[in-house]
C-alpha cells in the first residue's frame, strides 16, 4: 500500500493492489487502484467533543466552517483559540467565547450524517432568516460551473471517490474548490475557507458534486449564499427548505440542462443565445 498528497502526516489517498473481472476477455488482472482516505477529526469544542469521518487536509477550513455552520460560532471574533497539535493531527482543540452546550450535539458524526442530531428540525428553520438578495445568476454562467469544477477535483481524478464544493460568482469565476469523502465536510471545508478568508457570498453560488439534502441547505443559508447547483437530486425537504428561505435551488446539472426546485426568479436567461458549450 502506497500513500499520496499527505495532509499533515496522513495520506488524502492511497495505492492499492486491486483485481478486475470482465464478462470477456482475460479473466483477471491485477493493478493498482487510488482509494480515498477516511480518518477520525475529533473536535474539542469548550467541554464538548464532536468526531466527523474526513479526508485529512484543510482541517482548520473544516472545523471552522463546521462550527459555523453548526451554529456553535456566529463569527470569526466567537473563536478564541483553534489548534492543531502536530504531534496528534486528528485531533483540534477550540475555545469559544459561547458555550458550545446550546446545540444538542454529542455524538460520532460519519461522513454522510449531518442533521440527525437535532430533534427539533422545525424550530431550527424557525430561526433561519431568510435570504432576499436582489442576486441574479446568468444561465449560461452556470452551465459552464460543473466543467470548471472538474478540472479542479484532483481527489476525484484521482481515486473516483471524493465529493467536491466549489463557490463561484455571476461571472463565473471560481472561488474556492474544496474535496473531501463526506459532502458535509466538503462543504463545511469551502464555507470554513470563505470564512477565514473573509470572502462576501452574497453574490455566489455554490456548487456540489453529490444530491441535496436539508442539512446543506441549512449549511448554505447561515452562510448566506442565496444559490446551490448540483449534479444530483435534492430531497423533498432540501426542496421545501429552500423554498421557504429563498435559496434558489438547482439540480441535475448535466450539459446544458439544469432543474429548478426552488426560486427561478434569481436566474437571468436574458443573454443566453442557442447553443452553449458547457466545456468553454
Amino acid at each position: 500500500m502506497k500513500a499520496g498528497l499527505t495532509g499533515g502526516d496522513t495520506a488524502r489517498f492511497m495505492e492499492v493492489a486491486v483485481s478486475r473481472y470482465r464478462s470477456a476477455g482475460p479473466p483477471e488482472s491485477c493493478s493498482q487502484a487510488s482509494v480515498i482516505s477516511e480518518f477520525p477529526l475529533t473536535i474539542r469544542v469548550n467541554d464538548d467533543s464532536f468526531t466527523v469521518m474526513r479526508t485529512p487536509g484543510d482541517d482548520r477550513e473544516l472545523v471552522t466552517g463546521f462550527l459555523f455552520t453548526e451554529g456553535l460560532i456566529e463569527s470569526l471574533d466567537d473563536i478564541n483559540t483553534l489548534s492543531q497539535c502536530e504531534d496528534s493531527p486528528h485531533v483540534v482543540t477550540v475555545k469559544t467565547k459561547r458555550q458550545s452546550g446550546s446545540t444538542p450535539r454529542n455524538m460520532i458524526i460519519t461522513s454522510s450524517c449531518g442533521l440527525c442530531g437535532h430533534e427539533n428540525i422545525q424550530a431550527l428553520l424557525e430561526n433561519l432568516k431568510r435570504l432576499d438578495y436582489p442576486m441574479k445568476m446568468p444561465l449560461d454562467i452556470l452551465f459552464r460551473i460543473p466543467a470548471r469544477v472538474r478540472e479542479s477535483q484532483f481527489l476525484f481524478s484521482q481515486t473516483g471517490g471524493a465529493h467536491a464544493a466549489a463557490l463561484f460568482n455571476t461571472k463565473g469565476n471560481l472561488k474556492a474548490v474544496r474535496e473531501d469523502v463526506g459532502r458535509h465536510n466538503a462543504l463545511d471545508k469551502l464555507l470554513g475557507y470563505a470564512l477565514l478568508a473573509g470572502i462576501a457570498t452574497k453574490e455566489s453560488g455554490i456548487f456540489l458534486s453529490g444530491r441535496v439534502s436539508l442539512e446543506l441547505i441549512i449549511k448554505v443559508v447561515r452562510a448566506r449564499v442565496p444559490l446551490i447547483a448540483a449534479v444530483s437530486a435534492p430531497t423533498a425537504a432540501a426542496v421545501q427548505a429552500a423554498d421557504r428561505l429563498g435559496i434558489t435551488l438547482c439540480g441535475f446539472m448535466r450539459g446544458n440542462e439544469v432543474s429548478v426546485y426552488a426560486n427561478g426568479w434569481q436566474i437571468d436567461r436574458a443573454d443566453l443565445k442557442g447553443h452553449v458549450n458547457p466545456s468553454s
